[in-house]
């Protein structure tokens, strides 16, 4: 039996991404299920130390998780030879500095998205780490989501045949704190803090418009402070100013032609659809609805013709037409997939496409969304390399 035995450096982890998604239901998991296999005699077994400002809430962790290392003093661990890897979970605004230690400390760095708030400072980091002649990696999770796995098949197999437009809508109401707590931090609404939805959401539908139809090429978009106070964490009210929804247009170099995306995205809003996100996507065989787990498909030989009459009662039930994608593997969490594809990278060398050159593509977007909003004007992107 060969088990490579590699320590991670976790920072952040006492925020709610980073405690649920990256340390509960990621590298927990691979401890728990023996490590990452690599063969039936080769495995790969994370060593995760919790870093964090709060003592209480690391110790909090380390109970509920069985991990035994914790530390406030993150300097301290970065010269620590037995941690190959940093990871970096922070607020946005906190992420630069901390990736550029781990960099010049020679850690592979795996960091959230988006990498930073300006494309300047996101292709810096992204330099800087392969300067350094360290791997890195950022987190594009929605790739691996099992409805959008089922779509992405369905696209190759050339089912939807040439793809023309897709719809994107994505959120739900996340309450203001006063009556009801709210879902999401309050820093999201603050911008000088790093919040905002277009800096936040578009740096996702970058990497999830680029793998799954095509690269994109231009954006036009609208953002909207819709709710004007909130409540925070102690239980005061703060003004929001930070955009809290962003309704945008891409347009899409696809393999076959152009593709024109409508993507609206907002924490004010209440679901009457499928899933949180859904994307329609509409080509001349057939049509597409993904969520995050589930995928219905309508051939061109299913589609019905409606006629428009607002006189009677609508005939066609429009949902009677659609084939659920079948689950046709067992499909693991999303971050999860990812932090085991990046553990490879680092042990095996095996191949990691998803780099900070990525992160910094979302982030161009989302600072071209703003720039589109504040000139109110379609923008292009340029090529980042």
């Amino acid at each position: 039996m060969k088990v490579h035995k590699i320590g991670i450096i976790m920072n952040g982890v006492t925020g709610r991404m980073g405690k649920n998604q990256h340390l509960l239901r990621s590298i927990v998991e691979i401890i728990k299920q023996g490590g990452v296999h690599v063969s039936p005699t080769e495995f790969i077994m994370p060593d995760p130390i919790l870093v964090g400002r709060n003592e209480v809430k690391l110790k909090e962790l380390c109970q509920m998780t069985g991990i035994e290392k914790w530390t406030t003093d993150l300097d301290s661990v970065m010269s620590d030879p037995d941690f190959p890897i940093y990871f970096d979970a922070q607020t946005t605004l906190r992420r630069a500095d901390a990736v550029k230690a781990a960099a010049t400390a020679g850690k592979h760095v795996y960091c959230e998205k988006p990498t930073a708030i300006d494309t300047e400072t996101a292709l810096e980091l992204f330099n800087f780490c392969e300067e350094k002649g360290v791997k890195n990696g950022v987190v594009q999770d929605k790739l691996w989501l099992p409805g959008l796995v089922k779509l992405q098949r369905a696209i190759k197999k050339g089912y939807l045949g040439r793809i023309v437009s897709v719809t994107g809508d994505f959120g739900y109401w996340v309450f203001e704190g006063d009556t009801v707590p709210a879902q999401r931090p309050s820093w999201n609404y603050r911008k000088e803090d790093g919040g905002g939805m277009i800096i936040d959401m578009l740096c996702h539908w970058r990497y999830v418009l680029d793998n799954i139809f095509g690269p994109v090429k231009s954006v036009q978009c609208r953002g909207a402070t819709h709710i004007k106070e909130r409540v925070d964490e102690q239980g005061n009210i703060y003004k929001c100013t930070a955009d809290d929804a962003a309704y945008a247009m891409f347009e899409i170099d696809g393999p076959d032609g152009e593709i024109i995306v409508n993507f609206n995205s907002s924490w004010v809003t209440r679901v009457r659809r499928d899933d949180l996100l859904t994307l329609h996507v509409d080509g001349e065989k057939g049509s597409a609805v993904a969520g995050l787990r589930d995928c219905y498909i309508q051939h061109y030989s299913n589609t019905p013709k409606p006629t428009w009459n607002p006189d009677i009662e609508q005939p066609i039930d429009f949902y009677e037409d659609w084939s659920k994608v079948p689950d046709q593997e067992v499909y693991d969490n999303a971050f999860k997939v990812q932090w085991e594809m990046f553990l490879k990278h680092v042990v095996l060398d095996e191949p990691f496409r998803w780099t900070l050159l990525e992160g910094a593509k979302g982030v161009q977007l989302a600072e071209l969304g703003i720039k589109s909003w504040e000139e109110r004007k379609w923008l292009d992107l340029e090529d980042l390399g």
